[in-house]
């Protein structure tokens, strides 16, 4: 009895002993498979080399490194981390996005998965909606592109979604507004464009947003209705031009590089949660509101670059973070606005002198001193006269106002035909059209450009640079006008365009046009830098119009290709990434701004190489000149607007191609019989098995230095641009991925080869999004 009794004892007592040893269930083979075939589509990258066969991916901790491991609830995999190291150039030609997603669809309780600067490629394909347990996703870093697939709509649980530093297109789905949980959505250096869909206000959980570094424009939806909102990045966009109305539990506004207009709504002065405020490079107009100073949780406050007005004065109540002393740390940054300190008394940094904040105010209807009442306005170029106020005093000191400035325009005209150099209000905006305009594209995502903000320039700045017009300083004349070299008097070098006009062009029509060409701006475009109207003082009308742009004085892409002299020549790696910033270039034309440029007209002899040996696309399709060309009744102007031309893509693709077959012949090309000569040859030469065949189209001077693979890769792609049927030529992403992959074959097969040194740039950035028309 004793016995069996303590068998009885021994059994009962077996399960409580197994129940406290630690669970080490097995994952899932089949997770382990498919964790495997995600290192296999993913090229086998360096930050998985500790994944193995025998890997125990759920509780063996041997393989895991901060920057991959798996994550396990019992024999499943919860979470996945494959973090890169930056800067990865696209998967290889055979990585499939769609094949990989189907991979990660194996994991079905996925909830946290991290995959950043892996090189991924492609549209984000809709069955991401299998992986429906998903809750954080971030995929920063990459080369997505494309628009956001409606299959994440369908993501119930997603409270994260991060996909910073990728290609993404198209406008914001409306169905935002149907992912009930989502509280941090991060779109940051896309290039997403189009305004704000109204449903972002109706994502209750929402608790950050940011969509800095895009191409949306409109006015913000109403977000006063998120409570529970604490930060939003809106900058480097085209939105305005009214400010947003927002929760005041907002801890962080960042509106810098937009077009926000008139001016800070007093509200703000009700923030007290908020501790970051940057509305620079606006178009704010008016008195600085001194209550954001006294904040109680304000840290840093910048409205610099605006046009704001007002007194700051060392005694002005600030709030305890803003008024500690701290060098390394500039918390108030109030430079270039129409503000003053008295007696010295406040540092507000570089301001602009009073007569340009006289004009500018004149201009906008802007009213520079509520205190006294005046208000001037900005009609046809001229100050026809002043609105009556409710106080007679007000009256009196606006027409005094008027007539000194009268006067001293009357003075500077006598000289020449009289002319006023202040900005009119687009009728076809919304907001004061800007009259030094501060324009930041979205292009700042790729750094600094270097080059000094759009702005407005007087006719005075353009004499002085130019020396009176001078002949000397003349570069050259078209149908259109006179191009001359200047000198700004802070020794910028610039290239200065006359246009003539015809009195029968509006000045709406034309503050239109300068709404496009400021956003002109992109590291491989030859960017615009500012303008400046003349006016006839009788009849208001516009008599010249003067565009700058940058100088660029490196020669062009020829002279370093086909009449390059011995040691000038491009090696092959240069050549190659001259091409890409050229794509670039191409694909901001084309989906950059809004409307794009298309049918450019592209030439090897128009693309300028700066002293680094950066590509520039010297001449594009600007409408104003192709509207210019109709109003002086010759041919030049096409029947099509420039964003509507048919095919308009497509011919840039072809323009494309025959610069790239110079690129890689070096023979220079004057003729479509000899593009037609070429196309055949470079044909016979791809078909051909022997790589010697294909070294004999390209260029001997680089011949010996570039790899096979690279030189069919490019030539390649040059050959579906010069398809003879538009619909057969490859878009602007398709261009950019192959250039893209010949530089990272060459830059593989290069080592060792002291030839072939070559500085180049990042060929494929995130800073540019393909467009479905490019």
């Amino acid at each position: 009895m004793a016995r069996r009794s303590s068998r009885h004892s021994l059994l009962i007592l077996l399960p409580m002993l197994l129940a406290m040893v630690p669970e080490s269930t097995q994952l899932q083979s089949s997770q382990t498979w498919s964790l495997l075939k995600i290192q296999q589509l993913l090229n086998y990258p360096p930050v998985l080399s500790t994944w193995a066969n025998h890997t125990d991916f759920c509780y063996g901790g041997d393989y895991k490194t901060a920057s991959a491991f798996v994550e396990c609830y019992g024999d499943s995999v919860t979470q996945l981390h494959i973090i890169g190291p930056g800067g990865a150039p696209p998967l290889p030609k055979t990585f499939s996005i769609d094949a990989f997603f189907t991979t990660l669809s194996r994991l079905p309780d996925l909830r946290v998965l991290t995959l950043t600067g892996l090189g991924l490629w492609g549209p984000l394909p809709g069955k991401v909606s299998r992986l429906a347990s998903l809750e954080i996703v971030n995929i920063s870093g990459n080369y997505l592109y494309g628009q956001l697939p409606e299959g994440l709509s369908r993501l119930g649980n997603l409270q994260t979604f991060i996909a910073d530093d990728n290609m993404l297109s198209g406008e914001l789905p409306g169905w935002l507004g149907k992912l009930p949980s989502l509280a941090v959505l991060s779109l940051r250096n896309n290039s997403l464009q189009g305004p704000l869909p109204e449903s972002v206000g109706d994502m209750a959980s929402l608790r950050s947003l940011t969509l800095a570094s895009n191409n949306l424009s409109g006015a913000v939806p109403d977000l006063s209705a998120l409570r529970n909102l604490q930060v939003v990045d809106l900058a480097n966009n085209s939105l305005g031009p009214a400010f947003p109305r927002l929760g005041r539990k907002v801890a962080s506004v960042v509106l810098s590089g937009n077009r926000f207009g008139d001016g800070l709504p007093g509200e703000l002065g009700s923030f007290y949660l908020l501790e970051r405020l940057d509305v620079s490079r606006n178009r704010f107009v008016g008195p600085f509101p001194p209550a954001l100073l006294g904040l109680p949780s304000i840290e840093y406050l910048s409205i610099a670059g605006n046009r704001f007005t007002g007194l700051l004065t060392a005694n002005m109540s600030c709030g305890e973070n803003l008024r500690k002393p701290d060098e390394s740390k500039v918390t108030l940054v109030a430079a270039s606005n129409c503000l003053s300190a008295p007696g010295g008394g406040g540092d507000v940094g570089w301001q602009h002198p009073s007569l340009f904040c006289q004009n500018q105010a004149l201009a906008v209807g802007i009213v520079p001193d509520q205190a006294h009442g005046r208000k001037s306005d900005a009609k046809a170029g001229l100050v026809a006269g002043i609105v009556a106020g409710a106080l007679a005093g007000a009256v009196l000191v606006g027409v005094a106002a008027f007539l000194a400035v009268r006067k001293v325009t009357m003075r500077r005209a006598k000289a020449r035909p009289p002319r006023r150099l202040v900005e009119h209000a687009s009728s076809a905006y919304p907001s004061q059209f800007f009259a030094d305009a501060r324009y930041i594209s979205q292009t700042v995502k790729l750094g600094a450009l270097g080059i000094p903000a759009y702005r407005s320039f007087s006719l005075v700045e353009l004499e002085a640079a130019t020396n009176n017009f001078e002949v000397s300083c003349l570069l050259g004349q078209d149908a259109h006008g006179q191009m001359f070299r200047g000198t700004l008097g802070n020794g910028t070098p610039v290239t200065i365009r006359t246009l003539r006009v015809k009195r029968s062009q509006t000045s709406q029509s034309f503050n239109r046009h300068i709404e496009m060409i400021s956003k002109l701006r992109h590291r491989h475009l030859v960017s615009a830098l500012g303008h400046c109207f003349e006016y006839n003082l009788d009849d208001s009308t516009v008599t010249q119009l003067y565009l700058v742009f940058e100088y660029v004085q490196n020669g062009n892409l020829r002279s370093r290709i086909s009449q390059g002299t011995e040691g000038r020549r491009l090696p092959w790696v240069q050549r190659i990434s001259t091409a890409i910033g050229v794509a670039k270039g191409i694909q901001f034309l084309h989906g950059g701004i809004m409307p794009g440029l298309f049918a450019n007209n592209f030439k090897i002899t128009n693309i300028l190489l700066d002293q680094n040996l950066v590509a520039k696309i010297g001449s594009y399709n600007i409408p104003i000149l192709a509207e210019t060309a109709k109003s002086e009744g010759g041919g030049g102007g096409s029947k099509y607007p420039s964003d509507r031309v048919p095919n308009g893509d497509k011919m840039d693709i072809y323009d494309f191609g025959v610069i790239l077959l110079e690129v890689v012949t070096g023979r220079p090309i004057t003729s479509i019989h000899e593009v037609e000569i070429m196309r055949e040859q470079l044909q016979s030469a791809l078909t051909s098995e022997s790589p010697a065949r294909r070294r004999l189209l390209v260029d001997p001077s680089v011949g010996r230095a570039c790899s096979d693979e690279s030189a069919r890769t490019v030539m390649e792609i040059c050959l579906r641009c010069l398809a003879k049927e538009a619909a057969q030529r490859p878009s602007v992403e398709d261009v950019l991925w192959n250039l893209q992959f010949a530089a990272q074959v060459q830059d593989d097969c290069r080592a060792g080869d002291s030839r072939s040194q070559s500085s180049e740039e990042s060929p494929l950035s995130p800073s540019q999004i393909p467009r479905a028309a490019a």
